[in-house]
């Protein structure tokens, strides 16, 4: 927050009108909590930063896109290739990833950088103890928060995407399909509740300590471990227990590569790579291993959008749950914690 004084003012102007408003045209504190986050993390330099990082990434996607667009479009061989729109997205010449990629490596950032210090800086700074002896709700506190930095979230990718749109129309000139604005519009809502993760993750953690550099660490440390560690210690433990892949036939070996899939998806930037593959791509059928029986007589042909969801149903669920319960756990915690000390 910029100040104690700007904050507590938009309260206390809100609550100034209520009191010279009928009941039913007073300003909600929640509504007014939400306008002061939104403008206090839109104009703070981290956000500036990151939003800046994220832009440059998406703007070189997009050009390394669109250079390499003709090639992929004139592929017979490639059953995606007439949707020009999901191309953008996906196309690369390997010089830089696709956008979805470096979203899920820093839209974790992102989502830490919106809630390290969304509880224990008002604590730290004084300000929670005066707002809560405003008349305001407890978990209105903690809902405006999340509510804010989900507006900021939603906002920056839907726009993000929206002018990559724009821009496609302008560039080619080529219509877009009722599919394709389905498939991308889903690819912003899964982007969405993957930063709401460990967004909610860096309020939980916010709730937990007591010191935003202790919750911006610890969050750091989580993102790192998933990212980087969590792939090695897996391989390491699954190469220790079952035997060498080059020793098994080609059902044990569908079966080792099932299980090793089975404990990477619970890493979420895993899920968050699957769905978006997935939806991107309407030709993926499968996420895990298939053997030749099971592609004996497959046409490749791209999916409906109701069947590539149906794919990629369990790792939203996924998402969403885990969403769910670090956003819960922190509510938990902070309506019962002390605020006095």
């Amino acid at each position: 927050m910029k100040s104690q004084a700007a904050y507590f003012n938009g309260l206390f102007s809100a609550g100034s009108k209520s009191n010279n408003q009928p009941p039913h045209q007073a300003t909600n504190p929640f509504f007014a909590m939400v306008r002061k986050e939104v403008a206090d993390q839109v104009h703070s330099w981290r956000f500036i930063i990151l939003a800046g990082l994220i832009l440059l990434t998406f703007l070189g996607s997009m050009y390394v896109s669109l250079t390499n667009i003709s090639k992929a479009v004139s592929n017979i061989n490639d059953p995606d290739r007439l949707y020009l729109y999901l191309k953008l997205l996906t196309t690369t010449d390997g010089s830089l990833p696709p956008f979805h990629i470096f979203i899920g490596f820093l839209g974790p950032l992102l989502g830490i950088s919106l809630g390290f210090d969304a509880i224990n800086s008002e604590q730290s700074g004084g300000t929670l103890i005066r707002l809560m002896a405003q008349p305001v709700y407890r978990d209105s506190v903690i809902n405006a928060k999340f509510v804010a930095s989900l507006i900021v979230i939603t906002t920056l990718f839907l726009s993000l995407n929206l002018l990559m749109i724009g821009g496609g129309l302008i560039i080619t000139g080529v219509s877009m399909e009722p599919s394709e604005l389905m498939r991308i519009l889903c690819f912003v809502i899964l982007s969405v509740i993957y930063v709401s993760f460990w967004l909610n993750l860096s309020i939980l953690l916010s709730v937990k300590f007591r010191q935003p550099a202790t919750s911006a660490l610890t969050a750091i440390a989580i993102w790192i471990f998933f990212t980087v560690f969590y792939q090695i210690i897996v391989n390491v433990i699954i190469k220790a227990f079952l035997p060498s892949p080059d020793v098994l036939s080609q059902d044990q070996l569908v079966a080792y590569n099932r299980i090793i899939l089975t404990f990477l998806r619970f890493v979420p930037s895993q899920l968050y790579t699957d769905a978006t593959t997935t939806l991107l791509m309407p030709s993926v059928r499968s996420l895990g291993p298939l053997t030749m029986e099971q592609m004996a007589g497959a046409i490749p042909s791209p999916l409906s959008v109701r069947e590539s969801l149906l794919v990629v149903w369990p790792q939203v669920s996924g998402l969403i749950a885990a969403t769910v319960v670090c956003f819960a756990l922190s509510y938990y915690l902070f309506m019962r914690r002390e605020i006095r000390t």
